[in-house]
């Protein structure tokens, strides 16, 4: 499988484009639309081609794990969210992530909760829930239980939060 347009297009959309190096929120050198390693370095520019070479190499090597690891078949919706989660939290961590065995596991809606679970970040030592991570688990939470790439118009789409419940999100969305 590969991540469809609107797949590439939410990861862009959360990482961003810089196209001069910058540390993260947890101090990661990081440059293009989240590309990061040890390729990156303060100072360090790059043009939009580059920027686009980066991200379509980063997809491969952070979907490829999800496809070699998945037990059972995936549609492009969840891949595209799994893509998106993958790609921000490295493969290794999602490989490991309650979302991802309970995916293996048959358990979709367990697996949209566990989504919204990866919302902190390393903050001076310690974990803080990030806003713009608790937007983004959504989103990949929405994409994946419902295909809807769309967001809202205030930016929060109708999908689990931090500690929202799945069985609401699935009545709010019957309704």
């Amino acid at each position: 499988m590969q991540v469809s347009k609107k797949g590439v297009d939410l990861i862009k959309l959360y990482e961003g484009r810089r196209l001069e190096a910058y540390q993260d929120i947890a101090g990661i050198w990081t440059v293009g639309y989240g590309h990061t390693g040890p390729d990156v370095y303060p100072g360090q520019r790059i043009t939009e081609k580059e920027a686009e070479r980066l991200l379509r190499k980063d997809l491969a090597s952070h979907t490829a794990p999800i496809v070699k690891s998945a037990t059972r078949q995936m549609t492009q919706q969840q891949f595209d969210a799994f893509a998106s989660l993958c790609f921000n939290i490295g493969a290794p961590k999602f490989l490991g992530s309650t979302a991802f065995r309970r995916f293996n596991l048959g358990d979709d809606a367990g697996a949209a909760v566990a989504i919204t679970w990866w919302n902190k970040a390393r903050v001076n030592n310690q974990l803080e829930i990030v806003e713009g991570l608790v937007r983004r688990r959504a989103d990949e939470a929405e994409v994946y239980l419902y295909g809807d790439y769309e967001r809202s118009d205030d930016g929060v789409v109708d999908a689990p939060g931090a500690t929202a419940d799945i069985d609401e999100l699935v009545r709010r969305r019957a309704a």
